[in-house]
């Protein structure tokens, strides 16, 4: 077992939950869960809530050493931020709208500004004027006076109408993903109509400016039902326009590019089909656009006389691109083939071009076409442009657009450059830089390194892997501690990202790794299908497999390898655990997901049927057992295991907060160590943690300190904070 570096700390005894047998029986199989009471599904009983206080309280008892260090990880990371930051304004109609944040704040601010020379297509050269003699500036919305009122505040969508008088809002105040949808006049500030509850972040709006669309949710969170609402009318007037009573299916709202249709997208992670409504007629009926065949996954866009689609089967598995007349939307043609080894993972349509966004070689790739006048037939699609890009690993982020115009906009950023957003001229080639994020203080992406090598898997599958260091301080010989995180589920891609608060560890010598492992959605679809089901365990072995590599060839110390994983990849991070707690020296599993079997045959538990599709069903019996093989409660043994830390969301309606905490409380009862097990539950929020950007510092200031003081770096000096 890798050795864990040395923890002297003078504390209170661990917590030990107390322990009550309950019984679980399926398929002749028997299993007993004494921890089972931790479940609590109104989050109010007092011997519960007083085991979690307990657990928090012994987790800063023991990170008490690291209480300075905290604060340094915090302001350093701060101190990279610039507070007092705009976004690239989106061009829409006769405005300008974008978000900014200021300093000190820990919102954003939602505003707009009128353009000198009103509505047009814009030009990629453009800048929005701030300097006396520009347009007033306008708030629409201020998160941080919102935000006073509530120890968490989220906001999932605001949608301005398109008559630009209106915006309506999406707001979650606990952090259970239940929002409630407000519409404010933008002159006054006045709220208009009533509220709606009990809905999901998605918001539309019909052409009309007077109608919003929406969705609810049932009782274990499942979005099951789609509903227009007139301003003028009470939420127990709004129409259902459609109901999806399939309980493995989920809802989606959408809007086309072209502002014309509404979409509602109903889908499992193998069948998906799309209906639709004219945006411009709210009170018609919602109709199917794409057929509901099992095992095929339709999406949906618009543009002049034509419906773009996007279909996959399993013969289709990579996706390929369709056109359908809208007056006949099921004489379907094939405008880009089924590529194996090329993923089509979206497609955007402007007025007179497509954008199409493809995944090959695990990595993101755009290419832009010419299409013809609307009204002109769509037979077949030009060569096309294809964008390049500079680094040999990277990330590519959608950025709005607007449908009458040639400029197209996206995000780029790698492990070590910061994110930037160009705006691109399809009409002449031309690509402008708009904006790079800045990070302050002395950041020089020179001094870092970013490699991609591969990692062999025993059946001879090749694992891409992203690394980052600081090529100043590390030395790679096997003496660099080293911390690799992981994901691999739901054709999720985990790409590598630029994110300043990483640069707390990198620059003390840690390197970072991101192993791009079977189940997310890296390589295309196959990638995915070979890490879930009956297939989920390559998702944890590609992980040890790539853990192995980067020992092996010196990129880590043996004795100074930390993991990290966030819900699903919480669940990746536990089942390592249970199969090679002799590889690593520490572990981080954040909203794990470590009760697979338990949650999965409990339908009463939020999104559980949607997720038979990926985990499958334990109702029927290969499935239980294979499930049971790897789910990490199931597979606790009295044995050594590394430092770990389990986090939790008290109001967490994706992973309940029992999961960590019964996990936890296992470990402790079966592990014969003496390194640390620690479980921090935020009893003020959910799934996505706190809501503030510096409380979320905060957060990942406390998992660092984690990591260095296990690593036994604890009081090793950064080059820099």
């Amino acid at each position: 077992m890798a050795v864990a570096a040395e923890v002297v700390v003078d504390t209170p005894k661990a917590p030990v939950a107390k322990k009550v047998s309950h019984v679980m029986e399926m398929h002749g199989d028997k299993r007993e869960d004494n921890y089972y009471w931790i479940r609590d599904d109104d989050r109010k009983n007092p011997d519960v809530l007083a085991y979690l206080n307990e657990e928090n309280a012994y987790t800063e008892a023991l990170m008490e050493d690291t209480k300075e260090l905290q604060e340094e990880l915090y302001q350093g990371m701060r101190a990279r931020i610039k507070e007092d930051d705009i976004d690239v304004p989106l061009r829409k109609g006769s405005f300008f709208y974008y978000t900014k944040t200021l300093e000190g704040q820990q919102y954003s601010v939602h505003c707009r500004r009128a353009i000198p020379g009103g509505a047009g297509p814009g030009d990629v050269d453009e800048v929005m004027e701030t300097r006396n003699g520009a347009p007033e500036e306008e708030i629409l919305l201020d998160e941080n006076l919102e935000a006073k009122e509530h120890e968490f505040y989220h906001i999932g969508d605001l949608k301005v109408s398109p008559n630009h008088k209106l915006f309506a809002v999406a707001e979650d105040f606990t952090g259970d993903e239940v929002y409630t949808i407000r519409v404010v006049d933008i002159s006054s500030g006045q709220p208009v109509g009533k509220l709606i509850t009990g809905s999901t972040e998605q918001i539309e709006w019909a052409t009309d400016s007077e109608t919003l669309f929406y969705i609810t949710q049932d009782q274990v969170h499942r979005p099951f039902k789609a509903w227009r609402h007139r301003l003028d009318t009470d939420q127990s007037e709004d129409a259902c326009i459609y109901h999806e009573e399939d309980e493995e299916f989920y809802l989606d709202l959408q809007k086309s590019e072209s502002e014309q249709y509404i979409f509602v997208v109903s889908g499992t992670k193998v069948t998906q089909f799309v209906l639709y409504l004219s945006a411009i007629n709210p009170a018609g009926e919602m109709k199917l656009l794409s057929p509901k065949i099992e095992g095929e996954d339709y999406s949906a866009t618009h543009r002049g006389a034509h419906f773009f689609f996007t279909r996959r089967s399993d013969d289709i598995f990579n996706s390929e691109l369709l056109v359908a007349p809208v007056d006949n939307p099921s004489a379907l043609s094939v405008l880009l083939s089924h590529r194996p080894s090329v993923k089509l993972e979206d497609v955007q349509v402007q007025k007179d071009h497509l954008i199409v966004h493809v995944r090959e070689d695990g990595l993101q790739a755009i290419t832009i076409y010419n299409l013809p006048p609307v009204g002109e037939p769509i037979n077949s699609l030009s060569s096309g442009h294809k964008l390049e890009f500079p680094e040999p690993s990277y990330s590519l982020e959608h950025e709005d657009v607007q449908f009458d115009s040639h400029i197209f906009g996206y995000g780029y950023s790698s492990l070590k450059t910061p994110p930037s957003v160009f705006h691109h001229d399809m009409n002449t080639g031309k690509t402008v830089l708009k904006k790079v994020k800045p990070v302050l203080g002395d950041f020089d992406m020179e001094k870092y390194e970013v490699l991609r090598p591969w990692a062999t898997a025993s059946d001879g599958t090749r694992i891409p892997i992203s690394i980052i260091y600081r090529k100043d301080l590390v030395k790679l010989d096997g003496s660099d501690p080293l911390l690799l995180s992981g994901y691999g589920s739901y054709e999720v891609p985990n790409d590598p990202y630029f994110a300043s608060y990483r640069l707390s560890l990198i620059d003390r010598g840690i390197v970072f790794a991101v192993a791009h492992i079977r189940g997310g959605g890296e390589m295309g679809r196959k990638w995915y299908e070979h890490g879930k089901l009956l297939q989920k365990k390559n998702t944890f072995t590609d992980f040890i497999t790539c853990a192995e590599y980067l020992l092996e060839e010196k990129y880590g110390a043996k004795d100074k390898i930390a993991i990290s994983g966030r819900s699903a990849g919480g669940l990746l991070i536990g089942a390592v655990l249970t199969m090679r707690p002799d590889l690593f020296t520490s572990a981080i599993a954040e909203v794990a997901f470590v009760d697979v079997l338990t949650t999965m045959l409990d339908s009463s538990i939020p999104l559980t049927t949607a997720e038979w599709d990926e985990w499958g069903n334990p109702n029927k019996e290969e499935f239980y057992y294979y499930m049971k093989s790897y789910s990490p409660m199931d597979n606790v043994q009295k044995r050594e295991y590394p430092n770990v830390l389990v986090t939790g969301g008290l109001h967490d309606p994706r992973v309940a907060y029992w999961e960590p905490a019964k996990f936890v409380a296992k470990l402790r009862e079966m592990k014969i160590d003496d390194n640390l097990l620690l479980l921090k539950c935020d009893m003020g929020a959910g799934h996505f943690s706190k809501s503030g950007r510096f409380d979320k510092l905060k957060e990942i200031a406390f998992v660092y300190a984690f990591v260095l003081k296990t690593l036994g770096l604890l009081l090793k000096s950064p080059s820099r904070l």
